[in-house]
């Protein structure tokens, strides 16, 4: 593969959701300027998203949806609520995210490796907004690769919350199939392990406490060798930072360091790929996780300990949702945590057992 690119824009610097809201974080902007104190994100490596057109928007989400996101006003539409809230500049940032997509799709179609990060937005709907999510930027990365040629592609989600949106967007498309790993019982509540949806869809979905080795397991069994079989001409992962110990919004207990090793070994299966962000609300272990998914994804070495710079970018975030006892030394001095193993529990042997003969 060429050289890889990293995708991201300023927006992601302006406050967005609300004081009250889990996205209100910073999140995407520490990943930027942790990458460039680090010395990994020079001016030849950095793609700046740009906004996607009415017109792009309107492939995959309703005309009258998109405008109702574009003025800010709707319930019908899920819009203008906790969830879901209208804040000024909501649409421009909610476009840009799809337009990075867009983009990250097509540095993968000439032969590159495209992370962004600010992408991953996989609950939006044709219709509605959902679980924070306007418009669904995945969706737009996978008909970019269609149209380019892809007749085989991998969409695989590391989120701790079930990728709803885009298993449901290509149901019925036999180019795409879609892989989930997320908490049981979590919200959607959708995902279930018999739920195949018209055959392409491959869902696991995972106890509270889920660690290293339990990933290994499932990557082993299943997720690996059913890449493998589908052979894919190009592959997507939204790789949520929910899925890490520490999140205020799950109850899994993975560390960053066994989430980089499954992205690098799904990467490799495919001549395309794109990597996006998604959940995560602890800016912590976001930050940790998405800039060391960068320094992996572009073969620079991880430091044991963070240069002076860069840990005070750690020390300046703050949330509301984690506790200052819960907050960890560590996640202010390092980017790798340290590995989490464990047993395996019972539990996961229907889910592997139900997987295997998936063609």
């Amino acid at each position: 593969m060429r050289p890889p690119r990293f995708v991201s824009h300023e927006i992601y610097r302006q406050a967005g959701y609300g004081g009250n809201h889990p996205l209100a974080i910073a999140r995407v902007g520490p990943v930027m300027d942790l990458c460039r104190a680090l010395g990994w994100l020079p001016s030849g490596e950095y793609v700046e998203s740009p906004v996607a057109s009415f017109a792009e928007l309107t492939r995959f989400h309703a005309a009258d949806y998109v405008n109702a996101v574009r003025l800010g006003t709707g319930g019908r539409y899920n819009l203008g609520n906790m969830e879901n809230p209208v804040f000024p500049g909501l649409f421009k940032r909610a476009a840009t995210s799809v337009g990075g997509s867009i983009e990250a799709a097509r540095l993968a179609l000439a032969g590159r490796v495209a992370f962004h990060p600010a992408g991953g937005t996989h609950h939006g709907r044709r219709d509605r907004a959902s679980g924070f999510c306007y418009f669904n930027d995945p969706v737009f990365a996978i008909l970019t690769l269609l149209d380019g040629g892809v007749r085989r592609l991998l969409y695989v989600d590391l989120d701790a919350h079930h990728g709803d949106g885009v298993q449901d967007a290509f149901a019925s498309d036999r180019r795409v199939r879609t892989v989930s790993i997320h908490e049981q019982g979590r919200w959607p509540h959708t995902g279930d392990v018999g739920d195949v949806g018209e055959g392409r869809a491959c869902n696991l979905p995972v106890p509270p406490g889920l660690n290293d080795s339990e990933l290994e397991a499932l990557l082993q069994e299943v997720v690996l060798p059913l890449a493998r079989r589908t052979a894919p001409q190009a592959i997507v992962l939204t790789c949520g930072a929910d899925a890490l110990a520490g999140d205020p919004l799950s109850r899994m207990a993975l560390s960053n360091v066994a989430l980089w090793s499954a992205v690098e070994r799904l990467v490799a299966l495919a001549p395309a790929a794109v990597v996006l962000g998604g959940g995560g609300y602890n800016p912590w272990t976001v930050a940790r996780y998405w800039t060391g998914l960068w320094g992996r994804l572009s073969g620079r070495a991880i430091p044991t300990t963070l240069p002076a710079p860069a840990a005070a970018i750690l020390a300046a975030l703050d949330c509301d949702l984690v506790d200052e006892e819960d907050r960890r030394p560590e996640w202010l001095t390092t980017l790798a945590d340290a590995p989490n193993p464990g047993p395996v529990r019972p539990q996961l042997e229907p889910l592997m057992e139900a997987c295997h003969e998936l063609a």
